[in-house]
């Protein structure tokens, strides 16, 4: 990953970041308050070598010793000979495994030291049992030092620095168990916001589209709930959305201004990427500017052009490419919107045969004399292969990309297609954008990924049969 892509990471999931850490915090400040208070008492004793008994010059030099025994005197602290007087002395409810877990011994380098470490529920009782504790491992040593026959021992340990009662607890660190909750709480997340961004191969931001395309989008149309049920939202002309398919419109004049297309093909990688709202609102976008627009639904699979407009689709797109009727004929004035609108008519066994036809080219040379602007809604690119023809037969295509949705080896797979038929890109759009990414920026089409070909499936009409009446743009509607 580069600088900027942490950078948009911690900027997309500053929120998730947070609250892991704060809850973090909270955790580790939990387990300090449940843990039981320990308090820590040390004493200290000397041990040396004592001279009062001439028998003990056999020794060799007190120094030597000490150095080569008093390292293995701190061993015996968890004996049961020095815990079971501490024990009865102090009248301690333990035996002699669990006050063993709670001292210890130790005897610093290069020293004749022998610090005890006692930890315990109450203070005084730690400074007690850390004295008690050092007392009894100093005479059990120099009963364990007293040579047989003699009466008193070589080696004399004395309590040098007894403990003293600890003024707090050495346990739980409450601070310390917080620092600890907050960077487990800001590892974790950190971890699985870079494993989910990792992990995740969807269309998530502008940057990641514009890397792949080589561009930047024509558009970004921002999510909105209630557009499944009124998707004509160029229709209410001070709403975001409507300005979105503005600055789309604007953005296509600009994409050749020495010849700018007329044709434009309107497509997605699968269904449900919102390619049929793109076209019937920038059709309608192009028609309040005052050009003289024709919509035509290419889709010649599974239409919803007219659904989505409330008109008539019996007749209309296949009638003129068999020559049954004449374009006239089967043209729908759309005065709602001002355009003009070919429906697609009935669905066709061999829709990709159709539109690869002579007659289908003379069609658009036709309506490219007659109209500033001709949008066709196409089929999705990857499940056949009607939307790279419709793509090829015009000036260029417009590619429909859900947020969130479409993965980035989807839209590689259509730039791909798109340059096998020499179909130009005129740019993408991308729709659904959560209104708070706009300012950064399943497919089950059913085409092929179970798409189901098929004539009269669903609410579709079959060749020579008359199509349910749709209700206008109030009536919700599935977005494709």
């Amino acid at each position: 990953m580069k600088p900027e892509d942490y950078r948009r990471i911690l900027r997309n999931h500053w929120l998730l970041i947070v609250l892991c850490t704060v809850l973090g915090g909270a955790l580790g400040l939990g387990i300090a308050l449940l843990q039981p208070k320990v308090y820590t008492a040390d004493s200290q004793s000397f041990v040396a070598i004592s001279s009062a008994d001439p028998a003990n010059a056999n020794i060799g030099t007190g120094a030597g010793f000490i150095s080569e025994r008093v390292n293995s005197y701190g061993q015996l602290v968890t004996s049961p000979q020095v815990l079971k007087p501490v024990i009865a002395s102090l009248h301690l409810n333990e035996t002699v495994d669990s006050l063993g877990k709670k001292v210890t011994a130790v005897s610093p380098p290069q020293t004749v030291l022998i610090n005890v470490t006692a930890n315990y529920s109450s203070p005084a009782m730690a400074a007690q049992i850390a004295d008690a504790v050092s007392e009894q491992l100093g005479r059990t040593i120099e009963t364990i030092e007293t040579p047989t026959g003699n009466l008193v021992s070589p080696v004399r340990v004395t309590l040098t620095d007894p403990a003293s009662a600890p003024g707090g607890p050495s346990s739980p660190r409450v601070t310390l168990d917080i620092v600890l909750g907050l960077l487990l709480g800001l590892g974790l997340s950190l971890a699985y916001t870079l494993l989910r961004e990792t992990l995740d191969t969807t269309i998530n931001h502008q940057e990641e589209l514009s890397e792949i395309t080589g561009g930047s989008s024509l558009a970004l149309m921002a999510y909105d709930g209630s557009a499944v049920e009124h998707p004509l939202v160029a229709l209410d002309q001070r709403s975001l959305r409507a300005e979105a398919f503005r600055t789309l419109r604007t953005n296509l004049t600009f994409v050749d201004v020495d010849s700018p297309p007329k044709v434009i093909a309107v497509t997605s990688g699968l269904r449900g990427e919102g390619k049929t709202t793109t076209s019937c609102n920038l059709a309608i976008t192009m028609a309040q500017a005052g050009m003289k627009v024709c919509l035509v639904e290419a889709d010649l699979r599974r239409p919803r052009v007219a659904p989505y407009l409330g008109i008539e689709g019996a007749v209309g797109l296949t009638n003129v490419l068999a020559n049954q009727m004449e374009l006239e004929d089967v043209m729908v004035d759309w005065k709602l919107g001002g355009l003009m609108v070919l429906p697609s008519g009935p669905i066709p066994p061999n829709p990709s045969e159709l539109l690869s036809s002579h007659s289908f080219q003379a069609l658009l040379a036709r309506l490219r004399e007659t109209y500033d602007a001709v949008i066709l809604d196409s089929c999705p690119l990857l499940p056949i292969t009607d939307g790279a023809i419709t793509a090829s037969a015009a000036d260029g295509a417009v590619l429909v990309v859900k947020h969130g949705s479409s993965r980035r080896e989807h839209v590689r797979q259509c730039l791909d297609i798109l340059g096998q038929v020499d179909a130009r890109l005129l740019g993408t759009v991308v729709n659904f954008v959560p209104g708070k990414r706009m300012g950064g920026y399943g497919y089950g089409y059913g085409y092929g990924y179970g798409y189901g070909y098929g004539y009269g499936y669903g609410h579709e009409a079959g060749p020579g049969q008359k199509p349910d009446r749709r209700s206008k743009s109030r009536e919700k509607v599935t977005t494709s």
